[in-house]
């Protein structure tokens, strides 16, 4: 084990941090080569085929080009779940882990009806539908290909939710309404991009990450606006945002009359998460 810990290190440390590259080198050696945790961590010696020195060098081909690893694997976890993953979707976050968990928390037992807007793999909805299994969950995202992925993310963890095709930007409200709209929306500005790590830059679908500069509140305004025809009275709408516009989003949500607007911090203490009522 020690001579493919090495040999993929070697690869890797002129263009990852050591801490990653050794990082990396296990999810290799366990994810996508096979070998177990006891071989891998007893550094036991292990015999690669043709196959797994395929699968080895393929990667790290991939990782050398900065390729998110949860590309190369094809899945990512969260929530507890594991879900597909490809270059139409966004690889799920750990800040959005919270997100869904404030959700879960606020609605324990509930028989809710959940609107997720801008669904990309699933991630948000399906791990609603799992932690809520009494709630009808409806997803919507303008990409038929993200939808395909959520889907089969949704059958592959045996929850219910019903996916639409929907350009929220375009959209007309019409008679469905919900009891929580939940949206991780495009929120980084073009300016942005100079500061972003090329794994990022170069691979997730820009469609899902950007807003021009001159409007970072875009998708925020007109789900809040759509939100006082889609949401049922003392409905919840719940956001991720961008962490420079904590304030900001939330003087929005006041000026078009939600109530009880709470803005939350992640994990890394930045302004994260942010929830209002419709009156």
């Amino acid at each position: 084990m020690k001579t493919i810990a090495n040999i993929i290190r070697e690869r890797l440390n002129s263009r990852y941090p050591m801490g990653e590259a050794t990082a990396l080198t296990r999810i290799i050696a366990t994810e996508i080569l096979g070998i177990s945790q006891t071989a891998y961590l007893l550094k036991e010696d292990v015999t690669l085929n043709e196959e797994q020195e395929a699968l080895l060098y393929n990667a790290i081909e991939r990782l050398k080009k900065q390729e998110p690893i949860q590309y190369i694997l094809g899945y990512s976890h969260f929530c507890g779940l594991k879900f597909k993953v490809t270059p139409a979707t966004l690889i799920p976050r750990p800040e959005t882990s919270e997100l869904v968990e404030w959700i879960a928390a606020d609605n324990k037992g509930k028989t809710v009806d959940i609107l997720d807007i801008g669904t990309g793999s699933g991630c948000i909805a399906v791990s609603l539908a799992h932690m809520l299994p009494m709630s009808n969950v409806t997803a919507w995202d303008i990409s038929p290909e993200a939808l395909a992925v959520a889907a089969e993310n949704s059958r592959s963890n045996g929850t219910e939710v019903t996916f639409g095709q929907v350009d929220i930007l375009a959209h007309e409200p019409q008679d469905e309404q919900f009891d929580i709209i939940v949206s991780n929306p495009p929120y980084i500005k073009e300016i942005e991009k100079e500061n972003m790590e090329h794994n990022v830059l170069d691979w997730e679908p820009h469609t899902a990450l950007f807003v021009p500069d001159s409007d970072p509140l875009l998708f925020y305004r007109t789900i809040a606006k759509n939100g006082l025809a889609l949401l049922k009275p003392g409905g919840a709408l719940y956001f991720e945002i961008n962490r420079a516009h904590g304030a900001e989003t939330a003087e929005m949500l006041a000026n078009f009359g939600y109530k009880e607007i709470e803005l939350r911090k992640d994990i890394s203490d930045n302004d994260r998460m942010i929830k209002a009522t419709r009156a």
